[in-house]
């Protein structure tokens, strides 16, 4: 499957705000019904990296640039950019842009969102180098000045959204709100963006209302005069909700309800495989586990126990079983696609036996305790995933205590302030950049300097200075196949030190009424889909 197909089925994680060609456009503007397993937590762009919370507020929102059909990066916000010297990038801002409340879009915001999105509370802090400079050259060209070349820098920005300042200001919203906060901020009930979307409304765990921004600057092609989002947690009631037409569009489909759902006379499955990696990851930093019966020490410091749990999970089994087949089994913490080495890598086999010995090598030769946090509305069969560890985990002796909750709750909890608060977790990730650095640096980097950005995702402390070290070369590397070999050497590395659990892609399906006309393309993490509503 080539990287565009896969990422036309990727897109299927993220929102089906979409237009088609003008010319099939029906005269009437509609309604667009959309329900989703999991909340919108936050409005606020900058509180949580996480894909379809993004793919929410990039209908209200814009950066400086997108992704075109072929995933090339394209003008937003910016219309054109330059590399003056190879470590400034000079970009020239779209003239006439207005927010929503009719502050005009100006330099100024560029600036403030650059600081905004890079202080504490952000999750997206590596979007801009901490030690970047941001100089507003005049109302509509900024200049970045870096400390290094980043021949990728654009590919990180296009889930960068821009922020009115003098709305945040006005508003006490200069802070981002923080993943882990206890009570709402302005920003995180309120929106302002320049996105062909406005928010009408917003009940977070009821419903979101997003009408059609008139004054949008772009040229619309889809006929919705709004898009009301439902979260419907329950699978069944989802399903429901689908084939009595309450709602045009449902993700995911339960893996049992395709054949059901394809089978009824409204609605159908668009399915495929996405670019998200779940995995595991082991808390490997404190010195001891904050849940677990073993005081006194850390026994994910032990490469012999991060091996072990790695060999007693039966990823077949999850694939045939949990997965019902609609799932890739992965070797690395990043989509095959996006490395085309990937291909070197082979996963270590199931091996309960060998894993019963190791752990046994390491001194827990009757196993031990550990609390595991897990989503149940986020990812494909989230629960019943780590409900299956916890019984592949049983079979070597060890007891999971699974703690599984919606996700507003879970990443409410191992991303909470003060430091991040899980000894063992399933997450899933997709590089913003369809890079390997972004899975490197965010994920997989040490995160044992507070000032900086690096592991900022890193939630169980993985630290192995050599990896940081190769992460650094291919950020700066423009040679295509010797940055190729450096993110293989780093993966490498981390092969050997078990540091992560990758499990597979899942297979994202949506359920579509047969009243709405999409089309899948690669445009962007964003705007992934068009749709028409024919009535």
């Amino acid at each position: 499957m080539s990287i565009r197909q896969t990422f036309i089925a990727a897109a299927a994680s993220l929102i089906a705000f979409a237009t088609v060609s003008a010319s099939v456009l029906p005269a009437s503007a509609q309604t667009l019904r959309y329900a989703n397993q999991g909340d919108l937590k936050s409005l606020d762009p900058y509180t949580l990296r996480e894909t379809t919370t993004i793919a929410h507020h990039g209908q209200v929102y814009e950066g400086l640039v997108g992704r075109g059909k072929d995933l090339q990066i394209i003008p937003a916000l910016a219309e054109s950019w330059e590399t003056p010297e190879p470590t400034r990038w000079r970009f020239h801002l779209r003239k006439g842009v207005k927010f929503h409340n009719g502050d005009a879009f100006t330099a100024d915001d560029v600036v403030f969102s650059a600081d905004r999105v890079r202080a504490k509370g952000s999750d997206f802090t590596t979007v801009i180098p901490a030690d970047a400079k941001v100089l507003k050259i005049d109302d509509y060209t900024v200049d970045f000045v870096l400390t290094k070349p980043n021949p990728i820098l654009t590919s990180q920005w296009d889930v960068w959204y821009i922020m009115d300042k003098k709305w945040a200001e006005a508003n006490n919203a200069n802070a981002p709100t923080p993943a882990a906060a206890t009570s709402p901020s302005f920003a995180s009930l309120n929106a302002n963006g320049t996105g062909p979307f406005t928010i009408e409304s917003h009940q977070p765990g009821v419903k979101t209302v997003f009408k059609v921004n008139a004054n949008w600057w772009g040229k619309p092609e889809h006929n919705l005069k709004e898009i009301i989002f439902t979260p419907i947690a329950s699978d069944a009631t989802r399903v429901a909700a689908l084939l009595s037409g309450e709602v045009d569009i449902i993700e995911p489909v339960p893996v049992q309800d395709i054949a059901r759902v394809n089978g009824s006379a409204n609605a159908a499955v668009m399915a495929g495989p996405e670019l998200r990696t779940i995995f595991l990851g082991m808390d490997q930093i404190r010195d001891e586990l904050l849940f677990s019966n073993i005081k006194g020490k850390n026994p994910f410091k032990d490469i012999r126990v991060r091996e072990a749990f790695y060999k007693a999970i039966d990823i077949e089994l999850i694939k045939s079983r949990v997965m019902r087949g609609l799932s890739t089994p992965s070797a690395l913490m990043i989509a095959p696609p996006l490395f085309k080495l990937s291909g070197d890598f082979t996963r270590p086999k199931y091996d309960a036996d060998g894993a019963k010995k190791l752990l046994a090598d390491a001194g827990y030769p009757d196993g031990f305790e550990v609390g595991m946090d897990c989503p149940n509305d986020r990812y494909v069969n989230d629960a019943a995933i780590c409900q299956a560890v916890v019984g592949m985990l049983a079979r070597i002796g060890v007891k999971v205590i699974l703690n599984a909750q919606p996700k507003a709750l879970y990443f409410a909890k191992v991303f909470k302030t003060g430091g991040f608060n899980t000894s063992f977790y399933l997450l899933g990730w997709t590089p913003g950049t369809q890079d390997s650095h972004n899975v490197m640096h965010d994920i997989m980097g040490c995160r044992d300097d507070p000032a900086s950005p690096r592991g900022a995702t890193n939630l169980g402390g993985y630290c192995n200075k050599q990896f940081d070290a190769l992460t650094d070369q291919v950020l700066q590397e423009t040679d295509t196949t010797k940055r190729d070999q450096l993110i293989k050497q780093a993966y490498e590395i981390a092969a050997k030190d078990w540091a992560y659990i990758p499990l597979h892609q899942q297979a994202l399906a949506w359920g579509v009424s047969k009243k709405v006309k999409i089309v899948q393309r690669p445009d962007n993490q964003v705007l992934p889909y068009w749709a028409v509503k024919s009535e």
